[in-house]
């Protein structure tokens, strides 16, 4: 158990990266958060790495304070603090061991002096008690201790906004210790250390997350096989964008996340990443969230309620956890630890202290279901909060199972290789009816049916060129290929057709009339369909 005195709470909107302002109060003892769960059976380590993504650009060329050409490395710099299971237990990292990354999350070419001088400042606004605290009170993890053996799942952390990889150090070592690599980075904007409340901000986080899993491939003990991306408010909005591009995170966990309060990013409108798709996120979801507001507290803040992307994403098995006690800002422990008991209104920080300990067993159940297929976790998820002895009335879940096949490419495959090649035009109408936007390039389709066709598919390939000749009945080039597939199955007088349907299309198309020269057929003017 962790015992933490706190100060003066933060403003949570975005959960803006904060200061530790001065306190004019001394705290009481009654200010302690107590983050209550039991470590799992791995003792935690924890590394931090400075690295830089090299395909993208972020300090300006000239040096925005000096005004003179920039002289440190203009890449994007991605420090990533990573918590491991570990061996063995060496000496525990303080809060103080936490704080002291901040300095150097885009600054990584600070010295030892100058990063020890910036803690402090960032510290000098507590009271002395609550510094000796800060100096001394003992984490779960370790620096740098020796990797556990064995192959562990990979969970990407995406911080709130502008907000720090440490802003949930708790839950981040309550993974670890039960079996997970958790890796993190800081929100930071495309081109600032400040997140920016646009679409490309998202998307730069996006891409950090990103090049986080990429990180995680060369650690021998990652499982990639087995990745899931969590982030709190804005980081769990751009960890759905994270997984609507890449499909191998099986699994997101939303804590109070921005896809409530910024819908128009993921609704599919002007404004929105047209790839973030309840089609493209059939991947099960959990959401833990504070208590909803009221209708009349919606349309006074004038919130959009005509789209909600939970209830959109049908494919996929969603879990949601509604957290009575707790705010927005509750669900990052940073916050409560800067958090006095004035703070706190119809609920006590006990009570929320609880809640908050219990957002991170729920976390770690679904993880344990989803990544580590653990019967007993979805059983967890399956029962109603006594049955797993939440606190009456802290809590409440609601489950829904997805259902039906995702109108993706993925899906549009996988459907014909299990269910036959000949319903390709079937497939693809069902597809389609079920989600206008699911259209295929014939350009797409004419390089496919090629792979099929030089791999010994022959007959699947000219299910898939027939159906490129529907979608786009004017290509000369797609109708060439269809007929080179019916002289592939030896079926002549269709090859003969449609290469004439070629010609129809383009008279100087040289493939066809050197064809049908092959077959015998001449060039005659009308051609017999195919």
């Amino acid at each position: 158990m962790k015992t933490f005195h706190f100060i003066k709470p933060l403003p949570m909107h975005k959960l803006l990266a904060f200061l530790l302002l001065a306190v004019s109060a001394t705290a009481s003892a009654a200010d302690i958060f107590v983050f209550s769960n039991e470590p799992g059976p791995y003792p935690v380590g924890v590394q931090v790495k400075a690295q830089y993504d090299y395909s993208r650009v972020y300090l300006p060329a000239i040096n925005m304070v000096t005004g003179q050409p920039e002289t440190h490395e203009r890449a994007r710099p991605i420090q990533a603090v990573i918590w491991y299971p570990a061996r063995a237990r060496g000496k525990p990292l303080t809060w103080r061991d936490y704080a002291a990354t901040w300095a150097t999350e885009d600054t990584p070419w600070l010295s030892a002096a100058e990063v020890q001088r910036a803690t402090d400042s960032a510290l000098a606004g507590l009271p002395p008690a609550l510094a000796r605290q800060a100096q001394t009170q003992p984490m779960w993890a370790s620096k740098d201790a020796p990797a556990a053996s064995g192959k562990f799942p990979v969970v990407i952390y995406a911080a709130s906004h502008s907000s720090y990889a440490t802003e949930n150090a708790e839950l981040c070592e309550y993974l670890a210790s039960h079996g997970y690599i958790v890796i993190a980075s800081r929100s930071m904007g495309a081109r600032s250390k400040a997140m920016t409340d646009d679409l490309e901000g998202l998307e730069a986080q996006a891409a950090d997350i990103g090049f986080l899993i990429g990180q995680a491939h060369a650690m021998p003990q990652a499982d990639m096989s087995r990745i899931a991306v969590a982030g709190f408010s804005w980081g769990g909005l751009a960890n759905v964008l994270a997984a609507a591009r890449d499909d191998r995170i099986r699994a997101l966990v939303s804590l109070d996340g921005s896809v409530r309060s910024y819908p128009h990013y993921v609704d599919g409108g002007k404004d929105a990443a047209r790839y973030a798709t309840p089609a493209r996120l059939a991947v099960p979801m959990l959401f833990v969230g504070r208590e909803r507001e009221s209708v009349e507290e919606l349309v006074k803040s004038k919130k959009k309620l005509d789209y909600s992307l939970l209830n959109e994403m049908t494919y996929a098995d969603m879990t949601i956890v509604t957290m009575r006690p707790m705010t927005h800002g509750d669900f990052a422990s940073v916050s409560l630890h800067f958090a006095n008991d004035k703070r706190f209104k119809e609920y006590s920080r006990d009570e929320v202290s609880l809640a908050h300990s219990w957002t991170a067993r729920y976390v770690a159940r679904f993880l344990d279901a989803y990544l580590k297929n653990d019967a007993q976790a979805m059983a967890f998820l399956d029962n109603k909060p006594p049955a797993n002895k939440a606190p009456a009335h802290m809590l409440s879940v609601e489950r829904r199972k997805g259902s039906g096949t995702p109108p993706t490419l993925e899906a549009f495959v996988r459907t014909l290789q299990s269910g036959g090649y000949e319903h390709a035009q079937a497939v693809y109408d069902s597809m389609h009816a079920a989600n206008p936007a699911f259209t295929l390039d014939p350009v797409w389709l004419n390089i496919y049916g090629y792979d099929l066709l030089r791999s010994g598919r022959k007959k699947e390939s000219v299910s898939i060129f027939r159906l490129g000749t529907k979608l786009a009945p004017d290509w000369d080039n797609i109708a060439d290929s269809l007929a080179e597939a019916y002289e592939a199955v030896d079926e002549r007088q269709l090859a003969i057709g449609q290469y004439r349907r070629v010609l129809e299309l383009n008279p100087a198309h040289g493939h066809a009339i050197e064809r049908l020269k092959v077959l015998g057929a001449g060039t005659p003017a009308k051609a017999s369909g195919g």
